[in-house]
């Protein structure tokens, strides 16, 4: 079980106006160094320093409904994040929002589940 995921940030008011924008993040702990919050159950932690000074594809995905895609891309488009394209993706894998926050960190938002894919996968091998 994940306990929690932290973010090296270089302005953590900046940072968690984009939480609160794009997850509806709670702010429950805030100091001159860190600021924790909550989306839905899990704790996410930004802590003031240094952030990456390239991007790569490691990210953190979180699952939405197909529903509500337009509704997260207005809300990246609010904060002014860079949404990155998309890979290709098969029929039935899900739908997919890529985007960078303020520190080089990639988001994902993301309509698959695992059992559709893993689903998927194995009648490809067939």
């Amino acid at each position: 079980m994940i306990s929690h995921i932290t973010f090296v940030v270089k302005d953590l008011e900046q940072s968690a106006w984009f939480w609160r924008t794009i997850f509806g993040a709670e702010e429950v702990y805030a100091s001159s160094a860190v600021k924790y919050f909550l989306v839905n159950d899990l704790w996410v932690a930004l802590n003031l320093g240094e952030p990456h000074a390239r991007r790569n594809y490691n990210h953190i995905a979180f699952q939405i409904k197909e529903t509500e895609m337009d509704e997260y891309l207005s809300r990246i488009n609010k904060v002014g994040a860079e949404i990155k394209p998309g890979r290709p993706r098969k029929a039935n894998e899900g739908a997919s929002i890529y985007f960078y926050d303020f520190d080089n960190n990639l988001f994902e938002l993301h309509t698959g589940i695992l059992t559709e894919r893993l689903e998927k996968l194995s009648k490809e091998r067939d």
